[in-house]
């Protein structure tokens, strides 16, 4: 059985995308989410050969029908990729769908025949990934400066390293936050709900920009809201809507994303394909969030920075515990995680600096020690009551803080951010216009190293960041 935590995030998503049935997967261990009753596959000759072979598949097996086996998607479109229905999405629990595993199954020996994958699942891409630190987000005082803190480096219109945030939107009055003055974007869709509380991740891009203008300011950093629904999407969709973000203002120098999937293969996701094999001849460089699962299985497009091609083109990164010495207990880990970055209880702007809002806790806390992990981890630390309790906690009334400008917030999606300033200033610094360039200098050049279960990596300290205590509390604290 999944761990309740990963029911908690899946509750959660599913009530972000009403209008899609989402399952567990794979056999309800919630590695990943993904969309009931349907599957992707290549437009053209391999999308027919997906249905037909479904179709049979389903007439020969006992049990099943093809009556829903049907195109779900027009059969051409940029991302190149068709959905294809196999059954009815309101049936079934969550926990796992056997009509799309049935699909799966059908294609296992053409695939064979064939050395590639022909059929996917039709993964979430989220930033809300299954196993989000318990802390998230925690007030700050305005007068504690943000974390990292402002570097000196001067903004130069004629020189300013471009940087798209894929993420959710800004805040209204993000430009009352004075590091945020070369940012713009798209505004957050829905920032508060009918009681007047911060909806789920609103903030998480403007948090974002600000770790990014903090550490580079010399930066012009854009902001789409694409997943401005609780940081939820379908890979179906999510290629097109990268397509999109590039269209709107050309290609940056630096794509900074703080969202991905699993899901249990080592050869990418099918729906970002051909956004990927477009990355892949362009010059910007993609920094990628490994994922906040504790775990070894490639998260989704970081991992394409271990993938022969993209190893240029992509840098994978982890979470740094507060002092910066080992990896954060819920960071992403091996060896296709490139580099790691400081992760944990960093300071930035949540909102801006107009009227406090306030924020109810959506996720319960679990305990980090599962993993082995026995220091004072955002996991654990502070304890809070969410909407979304731990079965045998006492009811409590969810825990409810007020924000007024600066948070603090842990997870791989900031220390992406801060990998992707460390590089943006970098390329200021050095006068590099390649951001693939400066990525392989910015590496070939770090000399600090942490531990991550066992293995030195490669950690990206910003000269500004302050690292923290990681003691647990005295009793009663």
């Amino acid at each position: 059985m999944a761990p309740q935590r990963f029911r908690e995030q899946f509750d959660q998503i599913q009530r972000s995308m009403p209008g899609v049935p989402l399952a567990m997967g794979p056999d309800d261990s919630a590695e990943f989410f993904y969309e009931k009753g349907v599957v992707l596959a290549r437009d053209g000759e391999e999308a027919r050969l997906v249905e037909d072979t479904v179709r049979e598949h389903f007439t020969a097996m006992s049990g099943l029908t093809p009556d829903h086996v049907r195109r779900a998607s027009p059969e051409t479109n940029r991302t190149g990729i068709t959905r294809i229905q196999v059954g009815d999405p309101g049936e079934g629990a969550r926990d796992g769908d056997p009509l799309v595993a049935h699909a799966l199954r059908s294609l296992r020996t053409v695939e064979g025949r064939a050395g590639r994958r022909l059929i996917s699942r039709n993964h979430v891409v989220s930033i809300a990934v299954n196993a989000c630190p318990g802390d998230e987000p925690v007030p700050v005082p305005l007068t504690e400066p943000p974390n990292p803190a402002a570097a000196a480096t001067p903004y130069d219109a004629g020189t300013a390293v471009g940087v798209l945030v894929v993420d959710t939107g800004l805040m209204n009055d993000y430009r009352s936050y004075p590091l945020l003055a070369h940012t713009d974007g798209d505004a957050q869709v829905k920032e508060c709900d009918d009681d007047g509380v911060l909806c789920q991740y609103v903030g998480h891009g403007t948090f974002i920009a600000g770790l990014l203008a903090a550490v580079a300011p010399n930066t012009d950093v854009t902001v789409r809201g694409t997943l401005n629904d609780a940081g939820a999407i379908l890979e179906s969709e999510f290629g097109e809507k990268l397509f999109e973000a590039v269209d709107r203002g050309g290609w940056p120098d630096i794509l900074s994303l703080s969202a991905g999937t699993s899901n249990g293969r080592t050869d990418g996701l099918l729906g970002l394909q051909a956004f990927m094999e477009e990355l892949r001849g362009r010059r910007t460089l993609l920094v990628a969030a490994a994922g906040n699962n504790a775990s070894a299985t490639p998260f989704w497009p970081a991992a394409y920075a271990d993938l022969p091609g993209w190893e240029h083109a992509v840098l994978s990164v982890g979470a740094l515990r507060a002092d910066g010495e080992f990896g954060a207990c819920f960071s992403n880990h091996g060896g296709w995680v490139k580099a790691y970055a400081p992760g944990e209880r960093l300071t930035s702007a949540l909102t801006g600096f107009g009227t406090p809002v306030p924020y109810v806790y959506q996720h319960s806390t679990y305990d980090a020690c599962r993993f082995g992990f026995g220091y004072a981890c955002t996991c654990q630390y502070p304890r809070h009551h969410g909407v979304l309790s731990e079965p045998g906690e006492a009811p409590a009334k969810p825990d409810q803080v007020m924000f007024e400008g600066h948070a603090q917030w842990s997870g791989t999606s900031f220390a992406t951010p801060v990998a992707a300033g460390l590089i943006a200033s970098h390329m200021t610094e050095h006068k590099e216009t390649d951001p693939r360039a400066a990525r392989r200098q910015l590496l070939a050049a770090t000399t600090e190293f942490a531990e991550v279960r066992g293995a030195h990596v490669p950690a990206l300290l910003p000269p500004t960041w302050r690292p923290g205590s990681v003691a647990p509390p005295a009793a009663g604290q």
